[in-house]
């Protein structure tokens, strides 16, 4: 099994001129295609790869801009938007797994995984948001916020806009000590928390470019809500999510449920925002379940599902 000695290969696809790292693994079985969260990579999902892998053809992908894909300046060619992750994740199951696949995204990797689905259905099988942003920033869920921080929207913009203090924002936040500490907030076991995380996310943030890509994020104030994706799926759809999440609110996830693509919610008892990272065996476990039941279903017929 891989390890921190002995990694999975990292390889590299050519998409519209610009580099993207992914990682593969398994030779047969249902293809799954991983997307991982913001200023994550493909190495958030590496306790999962080698046990998926077991059964199913695994793809691990680093969306642009991120881990150790390409980093152009925004918008040369492409803005960081979910237009353009979705865009990536669709022409990846076209052109590098060549079959229809399950996506499996996690915090922003489950808006991209729905954006791909909906751009590219027939490559779709179905879609697992786990703890999946919900994009609280939207200037479309303003009149959910409180009065002051409606009022202070203008003001957040301006000072937001401002290319170098955001960059020097980025850098003070590019330490071992400071994601370290988020990390501990943001998941329910702070064991989980290890060295080998923190280098993971502070690798990449290292390179060129890696500051401009978190100042054209932030700046991202418009773009597609999961509400907005989720009518438009025409592939089932799974939710797991972590009800010691700080960062997106169980409660407002669950209501993610109610659309009918989705077909069934699964709370994970103290876990935090990155349940692949901290319960691996359990999310695993519970995405192995699941496809192996909809590819059941697949090979004897419409029935089957009920």
């Amino acid at each position: 099994m891989p390890t921190a000695e002995f990694p999975i290969a990292n390889q590299i696809w050519l998409w519209r001129g610009q580099a993207i790292n992914y990682q593969q693994m398994g030779e047969t079985g249902p293809a799954l295609v991983l997307i991982h969260g913001f200023g994550a990579s493909v190495g958030h999902w590496r306790k999962n790869i080698p046990a998926l892998a077991e059964n199913h053809r695994v793809f691990a992908v680093d969306l642009l801009g991120f881990g150790k894909s390409a980093k152009p300046a925004p918008g040369e060619p492409l803005p960081y938007d979910f237009d353009t992750w979705g865009a990536q994740v669709a022409e990846f199951l076209q052109q590098v797994v060549e079959e229809p696949a399950f996506l499996v995204g996690n915090s922003i990797g489950g808006v991209v995984a729905l954006q791909a689905a909906v751009l590219a259905p027939e490559q779709s099988r179905g879609v697992v948001l786990v703890d999946c942003a919900l994009r609280q920033i939207s200037d479309r869920k303003l009149h959910t916020q409180p009065p002051m921080r409606r009022l202070g929207r203008p003001a957040l913009k301006k000072v937001l806009q401002n290319r170098a203090l955001v960059h020097w924002l980025f850098h003070q936040i590019a330490r071992p000590e400071r994601i370290r500490a988020v990390l501990r907030t943001a998941y329910g076991n702070a064991e989980a928390v290890t060295d080998e995380l923190i280098e993971l996310l502070l690798e990449p943030a290292r390179e060129p470019g890696a500051a401009d890509v978190f100042w054209a994020f932030i700046n991202n104030f418009d773009g597609p809500l999961p509400e907005d994706l989720l009518p438009q799926l025409t592939c089932p759809a799974l939710i797991l999510w972590g009800t010691a999440d700080p960062w997106e609110p169980i409660a407002l996830g669950r209501e993610l449920a109610n659309f009918p693509a989705v077909e069934g919610f699964i709370p994970l008892e103290g876990v935090g925002h990155c349940p692949q990272d901290e319960i691996p065996d359990v999310v695993n476990g519970h995405l192995q379940t699941w496809v192996a039941r909809h590819s059941v279903a697949a090979l004897v017929g419409p029935s089957a599902s009920g």
